[in-house]
C-alpha cells in the first residue's frame, strides 16, 4: 500500500484544493493588476452609489437599478466634471499666457519687490536655473504626450470600470455574502471588521472629498469676487491640492496673493491672503465634523496612506491608500483582541 493510499481522502482533497486556490489566486491577482486603478475606481464608485442602489431596488429590479444609476451618474457627474476639467485646462493655459506675456513681466515683479525692501535680479536668477526649468518643462510636455498616446488604454480601462461597477451594484450583496462565507473568521469578527472598514472608506472617500469640495468652492467664490483670472482652473487646483495632506488650499491662495501684489493690486492681495487663511484654517473644523465617523484615520495614517498609496496605486491611492493602511491596523487590533482564535 502506497503512502498516498494511507492518507485520508479529506486530507488529500485539502492539500489539492489549497494548491489550486493559491495558484488560481495568484493568476487572478496578476490579471487584476493589469487594470488595478480602474478596478479600484469601480470599487470606490460602488461604495458611494450603493445606498442609492438599495433605494432604487425597492421599485425596480437590481439590473435596471444599476443601469439607471450608472446612466444618471454619467450624465449628472462624469459629463459635468469632464466639462469643468476642459474649461480648467483652457483657463490654465490662458493664465500662463497672461502671466508670461501681458500683466506680469520680470521688471514689474522686481519693482514691486523693491518697494518692500527686496532687491532681486530675476533675469540672473532665471539664467541660473534655466536648464532645470527647461528640463522640467520638457518632462511636462513628455507627460502630456504620454497621456494623449494612452487614450486607447484609458478608454479600455474606463470600460472595465463600467462593467465592474455594474456588477458590484447589481450583485454586491451576493458578492459580500460569498466573501463572508470563504473568509475563515467568525461572524462577530466579520461584523466588526466590516464596520471598521466602512468607517475608513467613508472617511477617506466621502469625507476627504467633501472637505476638499467645500474649501475649493469657498476659495473659488473669493477669487471670483476679486476678479482673479482663471477662477475655474484655480478652483479645481484647490480641490486637488486639498486632497493632499500638508499642502491644501495654501498651494493656491498664497501664489495668487503674491501675483496680485506683483501686478499692483495690494488691497486684493491682502483680502485674498486673509480669506485664504480662513479657508485653510476651516480644515481643522470641517474634518472633525465630517470625517471623524471613525477614529482609525489619524494624521499619520492619512499622510503615509495617501503618499504611499499614490506611489503604489496611482491616482486612486488618494482614497485607497489610507483605507489599506487603516485596515491593516484594524486587522491587527482584531487579532490582538481575539487570541483564542490562534488555538482553534
Amino acid at each position: 500500500m502506497t503512502e498516498k493510499d494511507t492518507q485520508p481522502p479529506w486530507f488529500l482533497d485539502r492539500i489539492g484544493l489549497s494548491m489550486m486556490a493559491i495558484g488560481s489566486g495568484i493568476l487572478a491577482c496578476l490579471i487584476v493588476l493589469t487594470q488595478l486603478q480602474f478596478v479600484l475606481l469601480a470599487i470606490v464608485l460602488a461604495y458611494v452609489l450603493a445606498p442609492v442602489q438599495q433605494r432604487l431596488e425597492r421599485y425596480v429590479s437590481p439590473t435596471m437599478a444599476a443601469i439607471t444609476l450608472i446612466a444618471v451618474s454619467i450624465f449628472a457627474i462624469f459629463v459635468p466634471v469632464a466639462y469643468i476639467l476642459t474649461i480648467a485646462i483652457q483657463q490654465g493655459l490662458g493664465l500662463i499666457a497672461v502671466i508670461q506675456e501681458e500683466e506680469l513681466s520680470l521688471n514689474i515683479i522686481e519693482n514691486r519687490l523693491e518697494t518692500i525692501g527686496y532687491v532681486i535680479d530675476l533675469d540672473l536668477l532665471y539664467a541660473t536655473y534655466q536648464e532645470p526649468i527647461a528640463a522640467g518643462l520638457q518632462r511636462l510636455a513628455t507627460g502630456a504626450l504620454t497621456v494623449i498616446s494612452g487614450l486607447p488604454g484609458l478608454l479600455i480601462g474606463l470600460t472595465v470600470t463600467m462593467f465592474v461597477l455594474f456588477t458590484l451594484l447589481r450583485d454586491g450583496e451576493q458578492f459580500l455574502t460569498w466573501l463572508r462565507a470563504v473568509v475563515p473568521v467568525s461572524d462577530p469578527v466579520q461584523e466588526e471588521l466590516l464596520r471598521e472598514l466602512d468607517g475608513l472608506m467613508w472617511a477617506s472617500v466621502i469625507g476627504n472629498v467633501a472637505v476638499a469640495g467645500i474649501q475649493a468652492i469657498l476659495l473659488g467664490i473669493g477669487l471670483a469676487l476679486l476678479g482673479v483670472p482663471g477662477v475655474v482652473f484655480l478652483t479645481v487646483a484647490t480641490f486637488v491640492l486639498t486632497l493632499l495632506p500638508l499642502i491644501g488650499a495654501f498651494g493656491v491662495w498664497i501664489p495668487v496673493s503674491l501675483y496680485l501684489f506683483a501686478i499692483g493690486r495690494p488691497t486684493a492681495a491682502v483680502l485674498l491672503f486673509v480669506f485664504g487663511f480662513v479657508v485653510s484654517v476651516s480644515d481643522f473644523y470641517l474634518r472633525p465634523v465630517i470625517i471623524n465617523r471613525s477614529g482609525a484615520l489619524n494624521v499619520a495614517v492619512i499622510v503615509v496612506g495617501i503618499f504611499g498609496g499614490i506611489v503604489l496605486f496611482g491616482a486612486m491611492g488618494l482614497f485607497v491608500g489610507p483605507v489599506v493602511l487603516g485596515g491593516s491596523k484594524v486587522v491587527l487590533d482584531l487579532f490582538a483582541h481575539h487570541p483564542q482564535r490562534r488555538h482553534d
